[in-house]
């Protein structure tokens, strides 16, 4: 009964508040703590929406009317431990919803007398058990408690027709602790209807009729505290006398018994017609030496044995294992119990069902070892479910070994055991269909040592950081989980190609490849909650999957588990803790394709138009003639020319052109280089030739005496002679002067192949100087002329003579 109320106050701190709208000024409260308070009174400031309420371990003495007036919603009510000895008849009515009412371990004299519970008819839990009630007559106030389903009580006397006002109560579970019991009627317990009946014996001779009672009549019976100095052989008598049992469910708890009494209480049960035995916190004295024999056939059909425990250093472990594993039973479980082996049946046994979970149980189970070598078990081969849980193994190849020759098994549990595969053989039953080895430290190497018939598979909390490509096919695999490991994304499906459901809750999941379920074909149920997902360019196919729209029309629908609640983003910081169905990312910034094409494109058209326009406003033209313009003022400024190098040069140029550019040089060149805007002296030799002198004397002297020489090129220029000598001259002193010395005007387009090849030297000079253009656009003509002034532009030693007959 202790156990329920405390079940009970666990429910009633996961329930929601109802029907209660508090003010700003109250407190909302569902739970209200006041156990161990020294408080003598119920307090009258107990919050408005109080729904359980623990007043227990104080010093309350009485309940009266008012006590419960504010707390109209209480459902849950502990007043065990305190010293209660009146409860007034209207305590309970303002609280209707009232549900469990524990209150045990006080100073209540009168079961017959307890009106209160006349306005308690919600009541589904009431316990009575330990106060001061000296016979169990039921009030006829327990007749309305229609809605009961737990009853706790307690008396030192039991007559026949105390329990007639609850006949019409159908109980799940009548708790009597009757420690203090000092007579019992046998037939006392026919008006009581309850599922199962717990009672707890005081270890006298009234505890017979009260244990023949209760096997006769109620189908599960628990029998609490038997004490080796107990009259507990009384079970034994009853039944080896074959009298009547109707007990189907035996349950013995809390004992402290001796192992002799303990097997001769078990053989004489299994003879009975109880079906499923249990026995749970049981301290066995005098545990055993040798084997001790047991039944070979029996009625019963299952034996657990729940925390038990040997009160005593020196013993046999095989004699005390041989006795439980070698049980005429089909379901055998041993919990919670600290033995560090089992031994094998030593003949092939009918057990189907084994568990030994929460045990200490180690690699050897199930083997024994003769003249040093291991001997595997052969006896459990009907055997079809094994629980392992909670134990101490180790070696996964080696549990494959005990079980191999349990050719019956289908179901096997190795969870929260220390399991780990160092890639060794491994030697499975056949006919494994479901397998647990979850909270165990395996790796992905794990894949290596599965049965090959495995139809579930339970990997959860592993250390598994990826599932093998390449690994034994599973292609009996329907489910798979592998929830709470380290995996970085989906894992490929090649394996087991049948997998219908896939739990990967808990990993490293950060951008999930949705293209990997394409090795899918058939998973139907996806689970890939609370995982750090990255919301970025690459989760969009996984956040369509959630929506439904994530695989194409040939793959069938996959149901995501959780969503979108248990899917939030951990990075950007913008979107943490946001869910993926409510992450959206353009789509411009997540395809190449799209974002290349809004870049380029535009680039693509300014720079068709920025061509175009340099095009029609000659861009280039000008750009070129800047650039050599600033190339002249900068080699200008950081030439330095010796004094030497101008030592008889009184020109700046000399002018070289055919007489049929004459009128352009007399137009254009001159007046722009000679009149005000240049202040150059130019020689031409129209003019300052010296008479007298041959032709070509007067074109050396006038090379030698110009610091530049400016040719003017045309297609009249290419087919003079003089024009061709002037050019070699001027070559010639280049060498002396450097490249700079000859400056080429192209006063029109003249081709490469229109020009001699005498005039290799010409070809040569066009191919490796930038030459000057002569713009027909009359808006570029002055550029044209400020970068043909800095090109010529330097400090002359003297000024040029003009002869007499220029004069």
């Amino acid at each position: 009964m202790r156990a329920v109320a405390v079940t009970l106050w666990a429910v009633a701190a996961l329930m929601g508040v109802h029907q209660c709208t508090p003010s700003s000024s109250e407190i909302h409260t569902i739970i209200v703590n006041l156990s161990s308070k020294n408080i003598s009174s119920v307090p009258r400031n107990l919050p408005p929406c109080t729904e359980a309420l623990d007043l227990s371990q104080n010093n309350i003495h009485k309940l009266g009317h008012e006590d419960f007036q504010v707390t109209t919603h209480l459902r849950f009510l502990n007043l065990s431990w305190n010293v209660l000895e009146d409860i007034d008849p209207e305590t309970f009515h303002p609280t209707p919803l009232l549900e469990s009412l524990d209150l045990s371990h006080n100073q209540l004299q009168n079961l017959s007398d307890q009106r209160y519970l006349l306005l308690a008819l919600n009541l589904r839990d009431l316990d009575l058990t330990f106060n001061m009630f000296h016979t169990m007559t039921l009030g006829v106030e327990f007749h309305s408690l229609t809605k009961l389903e737990r009853l706790g009580l307690g008396a030192k006397i039991i007559r026949v027709e105390d329990f007639i006002n609850i006949t019409d109560v159908h109980l799940q579970t009548l708790t009597l602790r009757l420690e203090n019991l000092t007579a019992y009627e046998s037939g006392s317990l026919s008006d009581v209807q309850a599922e199962k009946v717990s009672i707890g014996l005081t270890n006298k001779p009234t505890d017979r009729n009260l244990i023949a009672d209760a096997l006769l009549m109620f189908d599960k019976v628990e029998l609490m505290g038997m004490n080796i100095n107990g009259y507990h052989s009384y079970l034994v008598e009853l039944v080896k006398e074959k009298r009547a049992v109707n007990t189907t469910h035996l349950y013995l708890t809390n004992m402290a018994i001796t192992w002799e009494h303990l097997t001769n209480t078990i053989n004489a049960l299994l003879q009975s017609p109880i079906i499923h035995l249990s026995t749970s916190d049981v301290a066995i004295h005098i545990p055993p030496s040798i084997d001790t024999p047991g039944r070979n056939t029996s009625h019963t059909k299952s034996f657990s044995a729940r925390r038990a425990g040997v009160v005593s250093f020196f013993f046999s472990l095989e004699a005390l294992c041989n006795f439980f594993i070698n049980m005429p039973v089909e379901r055998l479980a041993m919990t919670e119990t600290s033995i560090i082996h089992m031994t094998c049946p030593k003949s092939p046994s009918g057990i189907l069902q084994l568990d030994f979970s929460d045990c200490a149980l180690t690699d050897t189970v199930f083997s024994r070892v003769e003249q040093q070598v291991t001997v595997e078990c052969t006896t459990l081969n009907k055997v079809n479910i094994l629980v392992l849980r909670g134990n101490n193994l180790r070696c996964l190849q080696t549990l494959s070994k005990r079980v191999q020759n349990m050719i019956s098994l289908r179901h096997l549990d190795l969870s929260l055991n220390s399991l780990v595969y160092s890639g060794q053989e491994c030697h499975w039953p056949p006919n494994i269909v479901h397998l647990n080895l979850s909270s165990n430290g395996l790796s992905e190497s794990v894949f290596s040592c599965l049965p090959n018939g495995t139809a579930s598979l339970d990997l959860q909390n592993n250390q598994i950081s990826t599932v093998p490509e390449t690994l034994l096919a599973l292609d009996s695999l329907l489910a798979l989980d592998l929830s709470a490991n380290r995996l970085r994304d989906l894992p490929v499906c090649t394996g087991f190609p049948h997998l219908k459901y896939l739990l990967l809750g808990e990993n490293s999941l950060h951008a999930p490849s949705v293209s990997f379920l394409e090795t899918c074909p058939v998973l139907q149920v996806l689970d890939a909650g609370r995982n750090p997902f990255t919301c970025t360019c690459g989760l969009r196919g996984f956040r369509d999957l959630g929506a439904g729209t994530g695989l194409g029309s040939g793959h069938s629908a996959i149901q995501v588990l959780h969503w979108p609640g248990a899917y939030r983003c951990s990075y950007p910081e913008a979107w943490r803790n946001s869910t993926l169905e409510g992450f959206q990312i353009p789509e411009i910034s997540c395809n190449v394709g799209l974002l290349a094409t809004a870049i380029l494109c535009p680039a693509v058209a300014i720079i068709i138009i920025m061509v175009t326009l340099c095009h029609h406003l000659d861009v280039p033209w000008y750009l070129g003639m800047i650039w050599q313009w600033t190339r002249a003022k900068h080699r200008a400024r950081n030439q330095q020319v010796r004094p030497e190098e101008l030592e008889g040069v009184v020109f700046h140029a000399f002018v070289s052109y055919s007489q049929h550019d004459a009128d352009w040089v007399k137009g254009q060149l001159l007046p722009n280089l000679e009149g005000s805007g240049g202040g150059l002296h130019i020689c031409r030799h129209e003019r300052d030739f010296v008479p007298g002198k041959t032709i070509v004397e007067n074109i050396i002297q006038c090379v030698e005496r110009s610091r530049r020489c400016v040719f003017v090129l045309s297609h009249h220029f290419v087919r003079s002679e003089w024009c061709h000598y002037e050019l070699y001259f001027a070559s010639h002193q280049r060498l002396t002067r450097g490249s700079d010395s000859v400056i080429l005007v192209l006063l029109e387009p003249l081709p490469q192949y229109m020009i001699p090849s005498k005039y290799y030297q010409l070809k040569a000079m066009m191919g490796r100087h930038t030459y000057l253009e002569w713009p027909q656009d009359r808006g570029k003509h002055r550029l044209f002329w400020a970068n043909l002034r800095a090109a010529l532009q330097a400090d002359l030693p003297t000024a040029p003579v003009r002869d007499d007959m220029d004069e």
